[in-house]
């Protein structure tokens, strides 16, 4: 079966999956950016908030790449940390009214998810990685 993907990259993209949910992130954050007031206050949250969105998901991507497993953890422990930022910038955005909150509401939600799941990555690598 030439033309059949890889197992693991089937799993790893599949909907629910970790690759596949920072993917819909960065592009539900790109097109929030786009709606978002061209005001010089909104524009600097819409930099920020597409800087750290993005960046989620292209260290999901790094991370599948690792060579090692320390460097995997570091690349998911990174792409946490955007994940949080995302969190933050999207929750600023919203209390400052940037935008209206039934806008933000779903998409907070997903960035908090992604920020529990990349958590439970980062904690069973370091996991795998103790001698026991």
């Amino acid at each position: 079966m030439q033309n059949e993907p890889r197992k693991d990259t089937v799993m790893s993209r599949r909907e629910g999956g970790i690759q596949a949910r920072s993917y819909r992130l960065a592009v539900r954050i790109l097109k929030l950016v786009r709606a978002m007031p061209r005001d010089a206050g909104a524009q600097v949250l819409a930099r920020q908030v597409a800087r750290s969105g993005t960046g989620v998901g292209s260290n999901v991507e790094e991370a599948q790449a690792a060579c090692s497993k320390r460097e995997f953890v570091r690349k998911i422990n990174i792409a946490r940390t955007e994940a949080r930022e995302t969190h933050y910038w999207l929750r600023l955005i919203r209390d400052a009214e940037v935008m209206p909150t039934n806008r933000l509401a779903e998409i907070i939600q997903a960035a908090d998810e992604i920020v529990a799941i990349l958590t439970a990555i980062e904690k069973k690598g370091r996991q795998d990685d103790d001698p026991a």
